[in-house]
């Protein structure tokens, strides 16, 4: 998701806080947002840094490995982000039980979190239902994008061009009978989703199962939350009140992630 940054002559710097420090991690965001490599001009206008400040900065990036310099001489973010991003999405899934608690506590079926990572969903947190009959899907376990409400509250509000390419790399391979399998009808669904603020999968990954999944606002990765479970369960009347509670605790969710003093129980 798009990071808002202020100039940095805007910005003041936290209390205590090492401006270098504090510029140089504004750098790595810029760059993030920017798809991940930049020219050094690029970053002066959106920073509103001098160009020797940012070429001091990136040289120290460069030599601790978080950003490498490439043949054209652009700036690419580089590999040791990799080890860190790991563990971050590893922390988030734990930062998130509570709140998926709540959810299977008020909806009684299981509760996911899913983040995009490349053209796949992974999970990194669930928390399953007391019901002997429950949905169960592995942390860990990467599904393709197009066949799970998960994956359309990821995308919805992914530029459509971003979509087809995305489903041009990996296909659509149908799950069930009732998988989208072509890229208008996907795209027409992540319309929906927009239109509703919620994503249906509705027998697409597993036949019997439904699961309802909501965005996390404003999350410093692409994350998304959502619960599973048997269709006769997981009815349309039931989705009216499981919705407006999906859409509450994952605000209440990004609150806790942006928070400086990390996350709260929910």
């Amino acid at each position: 998701m798009p990071t808002s940054h202020a100039t940095d002559a805007a910005k003041p710097a936290a209390s205590g806080g090492v401006q270098s420090l504090e510029r140089a991690f504004d750098l790595l965001e810029r760059m993030a947002d920017a798809g991940g490599e930049v020219g050094l001009s690029e970053l002066s206008a959106s920073s509103g840094l001098p160009l020797p400040t940012i070429h001091r900065l990136m040289r120290t990036l460069v030599a601790c490995g978080y950003v490498r310099q490439q043949p054209n001489r652009r700036y690419a973010l580089g590999p040791r982000l990799i080890r860190l991003g790991e563990s971050a999405s590893r922390l988030l899934g734990t930062w998130a039980r509570p709140y998926l608690a709540r959810l299977v506590e008020e909806t009684g079926e299981t509760a996911n979190m899913a983040l995009l990572d490349g053209d796949e969903v992974v999970y990194v947190a669930q928390v399953p239902s007391k019901h002997s009959m429950r949905m169960f899907t592995e942390v860990g376990r990467r599904v393709l994008p197009h066949s799970t409400g998960v994956g359309k509250a990821l995308l919805a509000h992914t530029p459509a061009e971003e979509v087809a390419a995305l489903l041009a790399r990996t296909g659509m391979p149908a799950a069930t009978e009732k998988t989208i399998t072509t890229p208008e009808g996907f795209l027409a669904a992540l319309e929906q989703v927009r239109s509703t603020g919620y994503a249906v999968d509705d027998n697409e990954q597993e036949i019997g199962v439904r699961c309802l999944a909501v965005p996390v606002p404003d999350s410093p990765t692409a994350a998304a939350i959502s619960i599973s479970g048997p269709a006769g369960r997981v009815t349309e009347a039931a989705t009216d009140t499981i919705v407006p509670l999906l859409q509450e605790v994952a605000r209440e969710l990004s609150a806790a992630l942006s928070s400086t003093g990390g996350a709260s129980g929910a």
